[in-house]
């Protein structure tokens, strides 16, 4: 008798293994595909980037050094997007990528505010469509940014919290870190393009 009541609780903590096993599997995934959305909308940003410059070249020659820091800012991020591209779980890969984009967002603000000094740049056609596009994107990468860090928390949570911890700690479950943003409390707001 007790023989089968220690294999009835062997296989029911056999069972919880299993099952607490695949949902940390399972929400670590959902962290990886949160990040896949955000990946898609940060590759278009960098896309735009150049077309921005580009554009801007002929008519804002007096402000090479502000080109010269969106370009430089948008390299970095580019390089820190690979690296948490690579492992979306990886806790310093996604803080430098956040930085990054801090740097990145604080360059394109003081380009716009350059670029409102020059009428015919505002006017331009090109600039406003690629300016449009780049609004909208930043919309996007906000929305993508929330639903990975809602991913994010609650693998951890499943991660850290009592009994799955003792799962995570053992099979290599390491925390996730949130894709927050360093930047003051007026360029936390999405860049803003009026031309």
């Amino acid at each position: 008798m007790v023989g089968y009541i220690l294999l009835a609780l062997f296989v029911i903590v056999v069972i919880w293994a299993i099952s607490a096993y695949n949902g940390l599997v399972g929400r670590r995934n959902q962290v990886k595909n949160a990040f896949a959305q955000i990946d898609v909308q940060l590759k278009r940003r960098y896309d735009l980037i150049p077309n921005l410059i580009e554009t801007a070249k002929g008519y804002i020659k007096h402000e090479r050094e502000t080109l010269e820091a969106v370009t430089a800012a948008r390299n970095t991020a580019a390089s820190a997007h690979a690296a948490a591209a690579a492992d979306p779980s990886d806790a310093n890969a996604v803080k430098q990528l956040g930085t990054a984009e801090s740097a990145l967002s604080s360059s394109l603000t003081r380009f716009f505010a350059v670029a409102e000094s020059y009428p015919d740049l505002k006017a331009n056609q090109n600039m406003m469509l690629v300016s449009e596009e780049l609004t909208s994107t930043e919309n996007k990468i906000a929305f993508a940014r929330q639903a990975f860090n809602d991913a994010v928390m609650t693998y951890n949570n499943s991660a850290q919290q009592f009994p799955g911890n003792l799962l995570a700690n053992n099979f290599g479950f390491k925390p996730a870190e949130q894709l927050s943003s360093t930047e003051s409390d007026e360029e936390k707001k999405a860049v803003k393009v009026r031309f």
